[in-house]
């Protein structure tokens, strides 16, 4: 049986810098983080910069650092007129640190014919590319929007059987209403990343609760994962949408073991 391969996303530690966020994740024995926000600044290259220089410089310091970076966090969206143009100014700091995905964003709601059609065009274009600059980082979808329903799911991974997905498992279930089990068995072949989390519905709506202390049917989903090889999963904490929340630090020692 597989080991996993634990990490998480700097949405739970917004203020920190990367590498203050290395060093949490060193304490709690944690080998890779997830890039999406930076010292407070959702401007991940810029940020970056801010802290290491150049990507050479962020390549020297993950030369000698406790983890890896599993994945940069992009605004893009694929169902959008905009499409992947945002991921250029990603690309320099990805290649040099070796990251394997840039994480973009579905978008959309209800997808159409025309839709489906316009991502496979947007997609080829980018592995077009990817291939002619000898790119080694790649992109993943999130099932954040129109791909959290089941559904919309099952039908992109049919018609684009080559794309990488990120499955956000709690949003597939808390927003599409999608058993998590069924759902991996589905998409299993076409996730590269997942995010996890943990919400209980109170009267007034579902909120983000400490993993473990919720309703997400982690204990079905974990031999599932487990046996699937090394897929990162990471835990989601969404502190920097909502400061209510407790900070990574205690979701993580709560998340021991939930995951």
């Amino acid at each position: 049986m597989s080991a996993l391969l634990h990490c998480f996303s700097t949405l739970g530690c917004p203020d920190l810098s990367v590498r203050q966020a290395a060093e949490l994740a060193r304490n709690h024995g944690i080998g890779a983080i997830e890039v999406r926000v930076i010292s407070g600044s959702l401007e991940v290259p810029q940020a970056l910069e801010n802290e290491f220089g150049s990507p050479e410089g962020l390549a020297d310091w993950l030369g000698e650092a406790p983890v890896h970076i599993a994945a940069l966090g992009t605004s893009a969206r694929l169902f959008d007129e905009t499409g992947l143009d945002e991921l250029e100014a990603f690309l320099p700091w990805a290649e040099a640190a070796r990251v394997p995905y840039l994480r973009v964003f579905d978008g959309g709601e209800t997808l159409s014919d025309a839709d489906y059609g316009a991502a496979r065009e947007r997609l080829a274009k980018w592995q077009a590319e990817r291939q002619r600059r000898g790119l080694v980082t790649d992109v993943m979808i999130e099932t954040h929007d129109a791909l959290a329903h089941p559904g919309q799911l099952a039908e992109f991974v049919k018609r684009l059987p080559s794309a990488s997905i990120l499955w956000d498992a709690h949003h597939t279930w808390a927003k599409g209403g999608a058993d998590p089990v069924v759902t991996w068995r589905e998409i299993a072949p076409h996730v590269a990343h997942v995010h996890v989390k943990d919400s209980a519905l109170r009267g007034d709506g579902r909120h983000y609760v400490l993993p473990g202390q919720g309703e997400f049917p982690m204990s079905q989903l974990l031999p599932l994962l487990r046996a699937a090889g090394p897929i990162p999963i990471s835990l989601e904490w969404e502190r920097h949408w909502h400061n209510e929340l407790p900070p990574l630090d205690e979701a993580l020692r709560a998340a021991g073991p939930w995951w």
